[in-house]
Parts: structure tokens; C-alpha cells; sequence
């Protein structure tokens, strides 16, 4: 080896040495191989990360961290090359960078025109290129290969501690200047310390000067030519700008129904499923990948047995397919009441009806207040009374409405062998869901106000449909259309890394800036669906949620099959659910309370009641919410979690681990990869992967952490490929009599891994 190399790799050598003595890992091969190399200091780098990499396995799981510090040298050399400093610094001058990337188009100038040199300065003093040192292999190449800013040539400027503070800094702006550097400054120590994260669309997109921050999007379709159409339009512009989508069709008339009095001319809801199926392909999410949408259909409905549970399967006719878009159904108590209904043999003989909405519409007459016709879809079972149920005897027994009847097991055998091929459709418990919305005064008791859940199953929002008014020509001699804004849902969110936070005992401080940012996109975001963009005002709903749960569990030493996970489940969700719900109170009383506040079940405490909340604290916090309101109308959602938690060096969202090592394969890398802080201690509550686990401890362990949730959470069930009809049914039974509001995938082992929707990482 050459003076020159020699002196080049000494900076090599030194970083592999830090890391190793950090971990106490035995790294004397790896320094050995790199002393006896003649390469540039560049290929030595990429030579070492290989090693390291390769190295990375039960036995010896730190060494992600000795790969992650080799991948750090590369981005460090790469950003101080492209922004001219000396690489020695590991961060150059952040005030460089921001006027670099707002002159060449990258940022917004908004960062530049609110902060002075002065406060961006003071800013640049909290970076600490030490917390890099958190990030494992994966995570920090995640990071860096989605989330960093680069330039319109994909090259490296932005370090992950500046796009953490960029991200504060840009979900701050608007703060008064008085506490704005302080706020700044929270949200830099909430994210660098990987006590949470943001959405990614916000993770990707805060500072620059294009792209929205919001998750994901559901829409209700009203069953018109316009409605159908107008919706395709409205999704193809957030799909553009990376959103998820989901869409209900439980208004839309079946297949054989009549269109202006014309007796069977309708085609049904699959030809316009398809539809979205092609929007979902060909409008793409900012080039990187295909819009994700998700169609949710109520399982009354007369087309759900005539091709909407096949969509995704690989049998029958091909041109009543939609295999790019996801399928879920929503499910009445009553549908999984007649489940149970046997005969003396205990054969299921329990039968169910499915009608076009379009037709009970017309033949059974129900009106509400303003005159507008309802139908079955517009109803709930409330713990009292049962509308839904009542409503569905109703047309049951009117001898003039077209039905279709089956044996209600023979459609949940039909669900369950969709679930199995394809992991869908979703299951949507609306009654349980409507039951526990706080803003159900919107519509009234009885009254659906929740249609559906997003793509992910954790948001419960109420939703309406968007209608055309008329249309005009005005002076000018332009046609304007003018349209009735729905209530068009949007994801607003962010997760608390539990296996971070609740160690360090940050958890009561990380919350109120977290809600504090949250509440803040909803101002920042300029969305371009105007009734979302309505919507997101009107009701200002955001999601906090976690990830991390089986990581937290290994490090508590508690066992995933055990009655004390779902006793630690309801104690920590329900310390969450009381900071969310006081954070919001406390910004309601600086900000305002949302639009909609009066007459909710927050202003009654009615909520507070329903969830039995009496202790002294949460008497207190109820007295206080009515007296001085509340921020948000909906405040938790658990999202899948999957890509946020590799960056955060955790567990996806609150499922167990795939295995305690496996490998992670995406289009652009396949790695190796452990179980989180994985050793002699933690390994026995880790070593039962997923498959397989006892499933109905996971949906008691969910039931208690839904109790405290006000929306939903994606949760998913694995199951074994060669699992019997009945077991899986069990399963279902379960979900639903724990109360759970929705279930995700149904994920088999004979499955191929089904790719999460990135939207609604957090």
C-alpha cells in the first residue's frame, strides 16, 4: 500500500473502528482486508460496506450498524463533493444548502423568505451529525434512497439531519415568531432521536417546492354518470401527487338495474371498478410507482356475488378483472349474526339478501329530513336500537324489491378463498365503526356517516358524496359546473416509535409536538381536490399512531401469546389516547376548536362516557375539552408502518416480526435483516414468527389497543396456507365479537409478499 492510499483509507479505518468498539464487534478481518487493499479510499468504502453487510445475521446483529457508518461515509463524501466543503465536517453550511436548493428549483422559497440568515443559523447549531449514528443498514439506505433532496440529477445534497430539520422547520413556518425557533427545535429532537416519524409524502416532500403531505384520500361515489366519472378525475390528481386512495361504490346501482326507467341497462359497478383499475396503472405516483386505490363494497350489495369478491383472483373471465386495485367489504353485525344461524346438525342455514341501492331507493321510499332518499348503506345498528337491522327486515319483506338470496356462508366462503389467493378484500365491521364515531352528530344516531375505510384500513372519517348542482355559461362565455362539496376524506400522519420513546420515557413531552405538527399540515397542504382540501379544514382529522410494538414488547420481556401484552396493550394505548386528546385540548385553547366541535360527542362527553374513562385524570381532561374544545375532530390511527419503521430501527406498526432474520427485497435491494435489538435476552420473545402465532392473541391484544383509538388500525392476520375454512372463519368470528373496526390482509404463507401501501407509512 502506497503513502498516499495509506493516508486516503485512514478515515476508513477509523470509522470501522468507532463503530466496532461501539458494538463490540470483532472487526480485526474487516480492518486486516481493507490495510490490504490498493484502491481508492471510494472503493475501499464500497468494498468494506459489502463485508459488512454480508456479515449482518442472527449472531452477529450489530454489524448493521458497522455498514450503516460505511453508507454514511459514502453519503457524507458524495454531499460535501456536490456542495464544495470539506468532507472532514460530515455536514457542511445548512444556510449553503437551502439557497443551493431553492435557487435550482429543489425547495420552496418559502424556507428563505420566512427565516432570516440569523434563525437559520441558530437552527444549524442543533444539527447533530452524531444521531446518524442511530440509523441500522436499512433504514438509513431507505432514507436516503426516497427521502433525501437530491438534485434534478438525482445527486446527493441533503443529510438526514438537515431533512429533519427541514421538515421542522417547514411544519413550524407559520408558528408565531415568538416560540417558533423553540417549536422548530422540538420537532428536530422528536425526529432525530427517531422518537417518531412523519408520513412519508411528508417525509419526502416537506421544504420542496412540489408534492403534497397527506397519506391517503377516500372518496363516496354518487351513482351518476357525472359522479362516476368526475370521481375518476379526482383520483387520477391525488394519485399524480402520490396519494393512496380508497373508494366507495355501495351507491352505485348493480348489474341489471334500470337506468332513466329503461329496465336492464345497468352494467354494474365492475366495468367502472375497471375503470379505476386502468387510472391506477397509468397515473403513476410522481413516476416512482402506480397509484394505489382501494374499492369498498357493502356486502348487501347485489353485485357483491356477481364479480366484485373474483376481481382479483386468477379464475373465471379475465375481462371482469381488476388486478392493480384492492378490495374491501363492509359488513353489518347482522351479516355476521346469520353466520351463526344452524340447524339442528349445526349446518349454517342462516340466509342473506342483496339488493341494487338504486332500487331500494326507489321502491322503499325512506326520506330524510330534507327530502333526499336513503338506503340501506344509510343506516347503522347503534348498541340500542338496531336501524340498520330494521331497515333490512323492511326490504326484506317488501314483495316488490328485487333480491338476491344466498346461504350467508357460502359469500364468507367466498371472501375467505379471495383472502387467501390475494389477501383481500379488507373486512369493514361499519356498525361497530359508526357506533364509536365521535362526530356522528353530523347525520345523527342511526344515521351512517362512515361508508368505508382508506387503503389501509385505519382511518374512519366521515365521508359524503360530491354532486354536480348545474351548469352554466357566464359572461364570459365559459361553461362553469358547479358541484356540491362533499365530505372527501384525507390522512393526515405521524407514529410514535414506541421501542424509542417509551424507554427513553419521552412519551408525554414527544406527543404535544407531534399533534402540534400534525395539525400544522393540515394548514400547509394545498391539495388538489378542492372538496378535500374543504374537508381537511372543516373537520382538521389527523392520525397519530405507533410502530414498534413487537420491538417493545422483546424489550419489556413480555410474550406476543400472553395476557400480559393485551394488559400492557389497553395500559399504553390508553396513556396515548389521553396526551393526544389533551394536546389537541391544549391547541384548541391557542387555535381554535375544529369547525364541527358543537353538538360532537367531545362537546358532550358523551365519548369520554362511552369508552369508560373515569378516572380523576380523565374527568378532568373531559371537563376541560368542553369548556375550551378540542383541535381535531379525529385524532388516532395505527397505519402499517412498514418503511417509516425500517428508517426508525424497529418493528412494523403493531405486527409481530416476519422472522427473527430474514431477507427484505424491494425493486432496487435485497438485505439482510434481524429482529431489532435482537440477543440472548430479547430472543426468546421474538423467536415465534408471525405465521406462527396464535392469531386470536393478536386480535385480543388489538381490542384493547382499539378501545382507546378513535378511528382504526391496520391490522393484518397470517395465517398458514393449509389453514381449514373454519379456522379462519374463527378468526373472523373473533375479530368481530372483540369489537375490532377493520382487518387489513389476510396474509398466507403461500402468499407472494403483498407490497404495503407507501402512502400510509408514518
Amino acid at each position: 500500500m502506497t503513502m498516499q492510499v495509506q493516508a486516503e483509507l485512514s478515515y476508513l479505518l477509523e470509522s470501522i473502528n468507532q463503530a466496532a468498539r461501539k458494538y463490540e464487534i470483532d472487526a480485526s478481518k474487516l480492518i486486516e482486508r481493507v490495510r490490504e487493499l490498493n484502491v481508492s479510499e471510494a472503493e475501499a468504502n464500497q468494498q468494506a460496506l459489502l463485508y459488512a453487510v454480508n456479515q449482518i445475521a442472527i449472531d452477529h446483529p450489530d454489524w448493521t450498524y458497522v455498514a450503516a457508518r460505511l453508507f454514511l461515509n459514502e453519503l457524507y463524501a458524495e454531499a460535501a463533493k456536490n456542495r464544495e466543503y470539506d468532507r472532514s465536517l460530515k455536514y457542511g453550511d445548512f444556510y449553503d444548502l437551502i439557497h443551493r436548493l431553492t435557487t435550482s428549483g429543489i425547495y420552496s422559497s418559502d424556507l428563505l423568505n420566512l427565516y432570516s440568515k440569523a434563525e437559520i443559523a441558530e437552527l444549524a447549531k442543533e444539527i447533530n451529525p452524531e444521531q446518524d449514528g442511530l440509523f441500522n443498514y436499512i433504514g438509513l439506505f431507505l432514507l436516503a434512497d426516497r427521502y433525501l433532496a437530491k438534485d434534478h440529477e438525482r445527486n446527493v445534497f441533503e443529510l438526514p439531519q438537515e431533512r429533519f430539520m427541514i421538515i421542522a422547520m417547514t411544519i413550524m413556518k407559520h408558528e408565531s415568531k415568538s416560540k417558533r425557533l423553540h417549536l422548530v427545535k422540538e420537532a428536530y429532537w422528536a425526529l432525530s432521536h427517531l422518537y417518531m416519524t412523519v408520513a412519508t409524502p411528508t417525509l419526502a416532500n416537506a421544504g420542496k417546492s412540489f408534492g403534497q403531505l397527506s397519506s391517503c384520500f377516500i372518496d363516496t361515489i354518487d351513482d351518476s354518470l357525472d359522479g362516476i366519472y368526475l370521481n375518476n378525475w379526482d383520483i387520477a390528481r391525488l394519485s399524480k401527487d402520490g396519494g393512496g386512495i380508497g373508494i366507495y361504490y355501495g351507491k352505485v346501482r348493480a348489474l341489471g338495474s334500470d337506468i332513466k326507467k329503461f329496465k336492464g341497462n345497468s352494467s354494474g359497478i365492475i366495468p367502472w371498478i375497471k375503470l379505476v383499475n386502468d387510472t391506477a396503472v397509468s397515473v403513476d405516483q410522481l413516476g416512482q410507482r402506480q397509484g394505489a386505490i382501494a374499492v369498498y363494497l357493502d356486502v348487501f350489495h347485489k353485485d357483491i356475488m356477481n364479480g366484485f369478491l373474483d376481481l382479483k383472483t386468477n379464475n373465471g373471465d379475465e375481462r371482469r378483472k381488476a388486478h392493480d386495485i384492492f378490495t374491501g367489504v363492509t359488513i353489518p353485525d347482522l351479516f355476521m349474526e346469520k353466520l351463526e344461524e344452524t340447524d339442528e346438525h349445526g349446518r349454517s342455514i342462516g340466509e342473506w339478501h342483496t339488493f341494487c341501492p338504486h332500487q331500494v331507493k326507489q321502491i322503499m321510499g325512506w326520506k330524510d329530513e330534507n327530502g333526499n332518499p336513503l338506503g340501506l348503506e344509510d343506516f347503522y345498528d347503534e348498541t340500542e336500537r338496531k336501524y340498520f337491522t330494521e331497515k333490512y327486515q323492511e326490504a326484506v319483506n317488501h314483495p316488490l324489491l328485487p333480491r338476491k338470496t344466498y346461504r350467508a356462508m357460502d359469500i364468507m366462503v367466498r371472501i375467505m378463498v379471495s383472502q387467501l389467493e390475494t389477501g383481500t378484500p379488507y373486512m369493514f365491521y361499519r356498525d361497530e365503526v359508526n357506533r364509536q364515531n365521535p362526530n356522528k352528530h353530523i347525520n345523527g344516531y342511526g344515521r351512517t356517516s362512515i361508508y368505508c375505510s382508506n387503503l389501509c384500513t385505519e382511518i374512519a372519517q366521515n365521508m359524503s358524496a360530491t354532486t354536480i348542482v348545474k351548469e352554466f355559461q357566464d359572461e364570459d362565455g365559459n361553461i362553469v359546473m358547479v358541484r356540491k362539496p362533499g365530505d372527501f376524506v384525507v390522512c393526515n400522519l405521524s407514529s410514535i416509535n414506541l421501542a424509542r420513546a417509551v424507554p427513553a420515557n419521552v412519551v408525554e413531552r414527544l406527543i404535544p409536538i407531534q399533534v402540534r405538527m400534525l395539525d400544522n399540515v393540515i394548514d400547509l397542504n394545498t391539495i388538489t381536490v378542492g372538496q378535500a382540501q374543504l374537508t381537511n379544514q372543516k373537520y382538521r382529522a389527523v392520525g397519530l399512531g405507533t410502530f414498534g410494538w413487537h420491538h417493545l414488547l422483546a424489550l419489556k420481556e413480555i410474550h406476543w401469546e400472553s395476557p400480559e401484552a393485551v394488559a400492557y396493550a389497553d395500559e399504553l394505548y390508553e396513556d396515548i389516547a389521553f396526551y393526544t386528546i389533551r394536546s389537541s385540548m391544549e391547541l384548541a385553547k391557542e387555535k381554535g376548536a375544529y369547525e364541527k366541535f358543537q353538538g360532537s360527542e367531545w362537546q358532550t362527553g358523551e365519548y369520554f362516557s362511552r369508552k369508560n374513562y373515569r378516572s380523576e385524570r380523565w374527568q378532568k381532561l373531559k371537563t376541560e375539552v368542553a369548556a375550551n374544545g378540542i383541535r381535531n375532530g379525529w385524532l388516532m390511527a395505527v397505519a402499517p408502518n412498514s418503511s417509516t419503521a425500517k428508517i426508525g430501527g424497529s418493528t412494523d406498526g403493531i405486527d409481530p416480526i416476519y422472522s427473527v432474520e430474514y431477507a427484505e427485497e424491494k425493486k432496487n435491494f435485497k438485505f439482510k435483516v434481524t429482529a431489532p435489538d435482537i440477543n440472548h435476552r430479547t430472543y426468546n420473545y421474538y423467536r415465534r414468527a408471525r405465521h406462527e402465532l396464535d392469531q386470536v392473541w393478536s386480535i385480543k391484544q388489538n381490542a384493547a389497543r382499539q378501545r382507546h383509538i378513535d378511528q382504526a388500525i391496520s391490522f393484518n392476520l397470517y395465517v398458514k396456507h393449509d389453514i381449514k375454512a373454519k379456522e379462519l372463519l374463527n378468526l373472523h368470528m373473533a375479530a368481530w365479537k372483540h369489537g375490532l373496526k377493520t382487518t387489513y390482509y389476510v396474509r398466507s404463507t403461500s402468499q407472494a409478499e403483498i407490497e404495503a401501501c407507501e402512502a400510509c407509512q408514518s
